[in-house]
C-alpha cells in the first residue's frame, strides 16, 4: 500500500466516521485487506483520523468560515470527507499543504461529482492558506 492509497482509505474512514457518528465505529480493517497491509501506513491513517475526530469540531469551523454559500451541514458529504481529510492531515499532521491539497483535489475526480475538483481547489485554497 502506497500514501495515495492510505490517503483514500482515511477519507473513506472520515466519510464512515460521519455516517456512524463516531471514530470508534468505524472499521478500517476491510480497507486495509484489500488494500494490503503496510503497518507504517496503517499508522498514518489512524493517527489522522485520530487527528480527525479529536478536532472535528474546529475542523469544520475552518470550512465552514472559507466555504463561501456552502456549510459543512449542506455540504455534499463526499466533499466534506475530503476537505476533513486535508484539513486534518495538513493542519493536524505533517503532510504539506500544497500535497495535501492536490490530492484532495484528485480524490474529489474520484468521488464527487463534475464540480467537486473546483469546489474543494478553491474551499482548500482558502482554508490551508
Amino acid at each position: 500500500m502506497n500514501r495515495n492509497t492510505a490517503r483514500r482509505i482515511l477519507m473513506q474512514s472520515i466519510f464512515e466516521m460521519d455516517a456512524r457518528g463516531s471514530a470508534e465505529e468505524v472499521n478500517i480493517e476491510p480497507l486495509l485487506e484489500e488494500s494490503g497491509r503496510d503497518s507504517l501506513q496503517e499508522e498514518y491513517i489512524i493517527r489522522n483520523l485520530r487527528n480527525a475526530a479529536d478536532n472535528l469540531e474546529e475542523i469544520d469551523k475552518m470550512i465552514d468560515n472559507c466555504a463561501e454559500k456552502w456549510d459543512t451541514k449542506r455540504m455534499p458529504k463526499a466533499d466534506l470527507a475530503i476537505a476533513r481529510t486535508a484539513v486534518a492531515e495538513s493542519c493536524y499532521g505533517d503532510t504539506p499543504k500544497a500535497v495535501a491539497i492536490n490530492e484532495a483535489v484528485e480524490m474529489a475526480k474520484e468521488f464527487g461529482g463534475d464540480n467537486s475538483p473546483r469546489f474543494i481547489n478553491g474551499l482548500l485554497g482558502k482554508v490551508l492558506k
